[in-house]
């Protein structure tokens, strides 16, 4: 027997949650002492069977954790999803094949329970590609400078009937995650929520690693009262030269209109001493810039692939989504785990889609990860057609392809896991 034929891979037991801990702590980085309170909080909410780990000699070296969630597709139908997160794999162990037998086998029951696709937020690029996973929507932060907005500093509200209010962490808790599955509903790329998010993003779960400073909170309400957009933003106290050059930092900030969007960004430049914002993650494609009178006062300060997606029912995912035209589609569909490759017939159209295994012969050849990139609509066939990760088996198939799965707006994931 080799050494790594030795080290066994399977899921913890209640007992080894304080060494699991432990090495996810050292393969994050972070010093690998375990608190009681970390233990008592993991314990609380992962869920044992899929709690993945190597161990080399009873030690633990490697950690992998799935949990159930739900993804939204074009049109609004939610997916179930196997959302992966807290890989690591110690460094006196890199290049065993640790991660590979984690990930098989939890996409193995991933696809078992009947999931449509895998999830997962990439701290590295190069490593979730030979999975099949694919960058399946895109983050962007923006720094707004703004004493160049162009705004009237002496705005105080918005001048529909609508108001910005300030709330507590309370409140939120009772009005967040409603606002939250309205936005959910119609945003292709985002995540459910449970209610450990909302504890958690307003105190009152805090980790001893992650002390808790209460935030502000602002709700914007509407003519008629309705909630229509939260943000949740912390600020500095910087002072040059008997000037303030405070920065507020957006934690997050979601709106289910337009109007409200606008106003909650308003509300953020306008306040005194402000003369930064810091938007945190938003879609590339957010109406921020055009909501100032001069958008160039917003820049992209990062803007990088964020949510990565890992097909394993291609029939279910193509289904599960709308479609802006009518068409046919043969997609001949590479995987090399063999979770999700086959030839697939898709018959789309504005009401809906058939999809289903074929022997008609194939007019576009791509691997599952590419078809995850598409999946969503933020990427082109074409644009990945001239960077050879698909091929055209009939001519202009990446053309139709760009017609049916091409969305108006970009997807977003408003959320990390």
């Amino acid at each position: 027997m080799t050494h790594r034929d030795a080290i066994d891979v399977r899921a913890i037991t209640e007992a080894e949650t304080p060494d699991w801990i432990r090495a996810l702590n050292t393969g994050f980085l972070r010093s690998p002492a375990v608190t009681e309170t970390e233990i008592a909080d993991r314990s609380s909410y992962i869920i044992p069977e899929r709690t993945l780990a190597a161990f080399d000699a009873g030690r633990c070296v490697a950690t992998f954790r799935s949990f159930p969630q739900e993804l939204t597709t074009v049109g609004g139908t939610p997916v179930p999803a196997d959302a992966i997160t807290n890989v690591t794999v110690t460094a006196t162990h890199r290049r065993r094949g640790l991660l590979t037998r984690m990930m098989a086998t939890d996409l193995a029951a991933a696809k078992k329970r009947g999931d449509v696709v895998a999830t997962l937020i990439a701290a590295e690029y190069p490593i979730y590609g030979r999975y099949g996973f694919g960058p399946a929507t895109t983050a962007a932060e923006w720094t707004i400078e703004v004493p160049r907005t162009g705004l009237d500093r002496r705005w105080s509200g918005p001048a529909d009937g609508a108001r910005i209010d300030l709330v507590d962490g309370e409140d939120v808790r009772k009005i967040g995650p409603e606002l939250h599955e309205r936005l959910r509903r119609t945003q292709p790329g985002a995540v459910s929520r449970d209610e450990r998010w909302w504890q958690v993003n307003t105190g009152v779960l805090s980790l001893d690693r992650s002390p808790w400073t209460e935030p502000f909170y602002a709700v914007y309400r509407s003519a008629t009262g309705e909630v229509e957009g939260l943000v949740s933003y912390e600020s500095d106290d910087k002072w040059h030269d008997k000037q303030p050059h405070d920065t507020a930092d957006v934690n997050w900030l979601i709106a289910v209109t337009p109007a409200a969007e606008r106003a909650l960004w308003q509300y953020l430049c306008s306040i005194d001493w402000i003369t930064k914002v810091k938007t945190g993650w938003r879609s590339p494609d957010d109406l921020l810039p055009h909501f100032l009178p001069d958008p160039r006062a917003a820049r992209i300060s990062t803007q990088a692939d964020w949510l990565w997606v890992r097909i394993l029912d291609v029939v279910r995912a193509l289904e599960a989504r709308t479609y802006g035209g009518t068409g046919t589609l043969v997609l001949e569909v590479t995987d090399r785990d063999g979770l999700s490759a086959g030839r697939y017939r898709l018959d789309a159209g504005p009401d809906g889609a058939a999809c289903a295994p074929t022997t008609q012969d194939a007019e576009l050849t791509l691997d599952v990860g590419e078809l995850a990139r598409l999946w969503l609509g933020d990427e082109s066939a074409v644009r990945l057609a001239a960077l050879g990760r698909v091929r055209e088996e009939r001519a202009g198939a990446a053309s139709v392809a760009d017609a049916l799965l091409r969305t108006s707006r970009r997807p977003w994931c408003p959320d990390i896991f």
